[in-house]
């Protein structure tokens, strides 16, 4: 089992999560690796967590099914979701926001490329279309009258 954590600085936010719900799901970007040749697929890959195929040999359903281009050898990967949002009294400390079941892959990079919705601190503003793609967000939360951002955003993908 995989972990993937996130890390960040939040100033003026109280809490910061995906938006991840079947009718507006949230697309995991990944890079991966088979375990058996090694070989790292030269696309991002993106799962949602709604989503389930057919794992070929009738080995039930999984979130993202892959057959390695070099061993041929068939893969696949379950997502689940912790329900866990990152939250200011966690600021600057690792947070497990998604668990990756994987058979015969195993996720190396992820790329937050969704939008990401928080609120503001002070105020309970709700901001939506949160970009952490470059690693840092800002805006202004006119209703407290300052500033708030969440920078030095950093995922880790661990052995669990």
């Amino acid at each position: 089992m995989l972990s993937l954590n996130i890390t960040a600085e939040l100033a003026g936010v109280s809490e910061l999560k995906t938006i991840d719900l079947p009718t507006q799901p949230y697309e995991y970007s990944f890079k991966i690796q088979c375990t058996s040749c090694r070989d790292i697929h030269p696309n991002w890959v993106s799962i949602n967590q709604f989503k389930r195929q057919d794992v070929p040999g009738g080995k039930g359903e999984a979130n993202f099914v892959f057959k390695c281009r070099s061993c041929k050898r068939d893969s696949s990967i379950n997502l689940k979701t912790t329900g866990n949002s990152y939250t200011e009294d966690k600021s600057g400390k690792p947070v497990t926001m998604l668990k990756l079941d994987c058979r015969g892959v195993e996720a190396v990079e992820f790329k937050a490329e969704g939008e990401f919705i928080c609120k503001g601190l002070e105020s309970n503003t709700e901001f939506k279309g949160v970009d952490l793609e470059e690693g840092e967000w800002y805006d202004y939360d006119e209703k407290a009258g300052d500033e708030v951002s969440i920078t030095e955003v950093k995922w880790e993908i661990i052995k669990s």
